[in-house]
């Protein structure tokens, strides 16, 4: 907790009241103890609240459960990270104290259920332990399924009165949760927080109140990177998607299936994943740009299919939810290992776009730019998220969708002529009709995976290929000239500048931030456009000593990182180090920090 005062003084034996401006609560138990419930309730209500939020979990990879943890943190101010420590744990059970009482800070408090867990005496000096029988109370709540489904909801009641959070918008949130299944289940919820709520804590000194949100009279929306991502897809107007069920993709596909019939579309599962991106690519032939995605190893899977797409020229918007690698990996753990498979992935030259969004609120806003780029560039573009994004929860300002949501149906008026390949069109750029348009020529033109000329017929001219080939690559080369130029954050010069990419983003600033204040030269850039890059980044490297590229991945044969090997293919500077790591857990500041610091040391 930061900038804390005394907000009130406190009644004899009450305890004392601190003004805070943010919190890290680290919620850990198993899987099945609705760990993720509390944590959703608790970010939902920061956004109701206008306060910033961001979160970060871990769940098992397996079907049967076990150990989990949901992390939140909730600020007045910006809030750019999950935290490296936490103020406050809640465990339920003795592996979820033993395991995490270390990530709290020193004086943090620990909240744990004194019906499973025994506090060790070697750590009651460095925390401040407050025991409650959750487990046996909230029986005594609501009765014998109590224990098992109803804790973690008198434990948010418990942490309600601790931080003084607005009760009837959390009993909103309930209601909302619950309200559509048994009523039953809805009171008994309610009953749950209120007797958490209500619990005497006598032995607590100290309860905390949230300073007034820094940005005051703003409409937020609270969600996920997989729920702004779809968002995102249906606000671009795509109406037609496909895809196969994999963590943690799985998630945009079901949104899809769910959402997109109200808006005259559908999304459809099927038998695996070279279906998927097939029938993906036949709705985009049909005149409307479609979707499909996967995680790591369906898109090892659809990429011939990708590769047609290259060759065909076809609009497509392919989203990979990345996960530990490689194989089935660490399917619930976070990595940006798809990097190289994204840019290359393919035989023979087939280029693509990836696009890398750095937060939930850019997912968003992502998805509408790859599917404008599909679009004019008539090319793949792939949407590189990471399990980090994408089951992170943020606040962010309520998008305007009037100006934001665009109809992109297929326009069948009447053509001349049409090439979808016309080699004399500048920089390569040319669109596809919609299939029924009308050629007042006769000559229809046809899509093809094997090479082809200007109408796309086939062909094994070596001229046309070379020249087809160039085309395929040159409209890519004019879209690097089209995106916004780069802004570094920090100055534009100093000893190391820190490049981060995809959830990267978020650590990198406050790393950035924090070794300003203290009066290091560190600044940060973060890349959205991964292929192709953008124009200028070779003026930008040249203002610093060191260029270490922060990213989520094995450092390699060379000690680059994948990210960090690109560059320096790109560029050919020595400067460009890789900080790397594949831990299966989203970047800590301090890492950050430790890892640039040791690194120019010894560069030095």
């Amino acid at each position: 907790m930061s900038d804390t005062i005394e907000a009130a003084a406190p009644s004899a034996g009450a305890a004392k009241i601190l003004k805070i401006n943010e919190a890290v609560i680290r919620i850990a138990g198993n899987s099945q103890d609705g760990i993720q419930a509390i944590g959703g309730f608790l970010a939902r209500l920061a956004g109701r609240s206008e306060q910033e939020v961001m979160t970060f979990m871990t769940i098992p990879s397996t079907i049967s459960g076990g150990p989990s943890i949901f992390q939140v943190r909730i600020g007045s101010g910006e809030v750019l990270s999950a935290g490296d420590e936490a103020d406050m744990l809640l465990c339920f059970y003795q592996h979820s104290y033993e395991d995490h009482i270390k990530s709290l800070k020193l004086g943090g408090i620990v909240l744990f259920d004194a019906d499973h867990v025994v506090p060790n005496p070697a750590y009651q000096e460095n925390y401040r332990h407050v025991g409650v029988n959750i487990s046996s109370l909230t029986v005594e709540a609501i009765g014998g399924t109590g224990r098992d489904k109803g804790k973690n909801i008198f434990a948010m009641g418990l942490l309600a009165k601790i931080f003084d959070l607005n009760v009837p918008k959390l009993l909103k949130l309930i209601e909302e949760r619950f309200g559509g299944k048994d009523p039953s289940l809805v009171a008994n919820a309610t009953t749950c927080f209120n007797a958490g709520y209500m619990h005497s804590l006598e032995n607590l000194l100290k309860t905390f109140q949230f300073f007034e949100p820094e940005k005051k009279d703003r409409l937020q929306v609270v969600m996920n990177g997989n729920e702004a991502l779809a968002y995102g897809l249906i606000a671009a107007g795509v109406r037609f998607g496909a895809g196969y069920p994999i963590t943690p993709w799985s998630d945009i596909m079901e949104l899809l299936r769910r959402e997109l019939p109200k808006y005259g579309g559908m999304f459809i599962q099927t038998e695996d994943e070279i279906a998927a991106v097939s029938m993906a690519l036949g709705g985009s032939y049909a005149g409307r740009v479609a979707v499909t995605g996967s995680s790591g190893p369906g898109i090892s899977l659809k990429t011939e299919a990708i590769g047609w797409a290259s060759m065909a020229e076809m609009p497509l918007v392919i989203v990979d939810v990345q996960r530990g690698g490689p194989s089935t990996g660490m399917p619930t753990n976070v990595e940006q290992s798809d990097l190289n498979i994204a840019c290359f992935g393919g035989h023979g030259d087939s280029p693509r776009v990836v696009l890398a969004p750095v937060s939930v609120e850019d997912c968003f806003y992502t998805a509408i730019e790859a599917v404008n780029i599909a679009r004019k560039y008539s090319t793949p573009v792939f949407i590189l998220t990471d399990q980090g994004i994408a089951t992170r929860i943020e606040a962010f300002e309520e998008p305007n969708l009037e100006k934001v949501c665009q109809d992109i149906s297929p326009d069948f008026t009447p053509v001349a002529e049409h090439k979808p390949y016309d080699l004399s069109k500048p920089n390569g750029i040319t669109q596809h009709i919609a299939p029924g348009t009308k050629v007042l020529s006769g000559k229809y033109p046809i899509a093809t995976g094997l090479e082809h000329d200007e109408l796309g017929h086939p062909t094994g001219s070596p001229k046309l290929h070379s020249l087809m080939t160039a085309k395929r690559r040159n409209k890519l080369r004019q879209l690097a000239w089209d995106f916004p130029k780069l802004k570094t954050y920090g100055p534009n010069e100093g000893q190391i500048l820190l490049v981060s990419w995809g959830s990267g983003q978020g650590p990198v600033r406050e790393a950035v931030d924090r070794a300003r204040s203290i009066g290091e030269a560190i600044s940060g850039l973060s890349l959205r456009h991964i292929n192709p890059l953008p124009n200028g980044l070779e003026q930008i490297f040249k203002g610093f000593h060191h260029i270490f590229v922060v990213e989520l991945n094995d450092e390699g044969i060379y000690g680059f990182g994948q990210l960090g090997a690109l560059l320096r293919a790109r560029y050919c500077d020595p400067r460009i180090q890789g900080i790397t790591k594949s831990d299966g857990l989203t970047w800590k500041v301090k890492e950050i920090l430790d890892r640039a610091r040791t690194l120019a040391s010894a560069k030095a």
